[in-house]
């Protein structure tokens, strides 16, 4: 972990930052911050009610969060968009509206077969992020990308074995009703 990337304490509790050399800013985990302002035990859930009630204000604050890739605790570097969308072909976003999801988790709402291929880049990510040390944002996206292209061959794979899609529409409301597996 570099001074730019350092995890940060305040109240004896993590802040992960970013310093992005070419802005000359650094950049702050909104939800490590929630997490110490409010000592909510779910500071994601906490972050998303209050930005979405922010944005019906009309504060433009919110418009200024974007999704960073952070080091965590454990060293590891996360911002799933990239992962799932490698693997999957859609975005976090997109895949929740494919699902017709609106606040509910997209793993929570995962069939087992696209929760293990999830699972694979994930892993895949992680091994792959442990041999080439990625610094930058761009090479974490990279390795993101690559990690996920391994799910995402097991998928293809997969799906010429079955001949049907694994990413389907099915959701915790639709999982054990097989007459919609068909569903892409």
């Amino acid at each position: 972990m570099t001074k730019e990337t350092a995890i940060k304490l305040f109240n004896e509790k993590q802040i992960r930052t970013h310093w992005d050399d070419t802005q000359e800013k650094w950049y702050f985990s909104i939800i490590d911050v929630v997490a110490v302002l409010t000592e909510s035990e779910n500071p994601n859930n906490y972050w998303k009610v209050l930005k979405n009630r922010l944005k019906k204000e009309g504060s433009e604050l919110v418009t200024n969060c974007n999704l960073l890739k952070m080091q965590s605790s454990d060293g590891r570097y996360y911002k799933t968009d990239e992962i799932t969308k490698a693997w999957s072909g859609l975005t976090t976003k997109q895949y929740k509206t494919f699902k017709k999801l609106k606040k509910e988790n997209l793993r929570d709402n995962m069939t087992n077969l696209e929760l293990v291929l999830n699972m694979l880049a994930e892993a895949s990510t992680t091994e792959i992020s442990k041999e080439k040390e990625p610094e930058t944002f761009s090479e974490n996206k990279k390795v993101a990308r690559i990690g996920g292209s391994v799910a995402k061959a097991a998928r293809f794979k997969l799906e010429s074995t079955i001949g049907k899609k694994v990413v389907t529409k099915l959701n915790a409301k639709h999982i054990d009703k097989p007459e919609l597996e068909s569903g892409r």
